[in-house]
């Protein structure tokens, strides 16, 4: 699958982008996040597929539990969840 961000969503980050704030605008609440799940922000492109955004994640962090794939897999369904990101049509990998 091939995601991309959603078109109703404002993000704030930080300097250097260690945090990212993202409301949906239908949402009440906004979504901040840290750590790997900002960096996985920033690979959400419309571009990468789960495969490619979990390939770059495993070159830069250790895997120590042999779980990352499903946690990235699982936290890319949150995203999608709170209508953070979409899928993204007409391309395919």
């Amino acid at each position: 699958m091939v995601w991309k961000r959603g078109g109703l969503v404002a993000e704030v980050c930080t300097k250097p982008r260690a945090r990212v704030a993202l409301l949906h605008l239908d949402a009440t609440q906004p979504v901040v996040l840290e750590g790997t799940a900002a960096v996985i922000w920033d690979l959400i492109d419309g571009e990468r597929s789960e495969q490619d955004i979990f390939a770059e994640l495993q070159g830069t962090f250790e895997d120590q539990s042999g779980q990352m794939q499903a946690q990235v897999e699982e936290f890319l369904a949150t995203l999608e969840a709170q209508r953070l990101i979409e899928a993204a049509r007409g391309v395919s990998h």
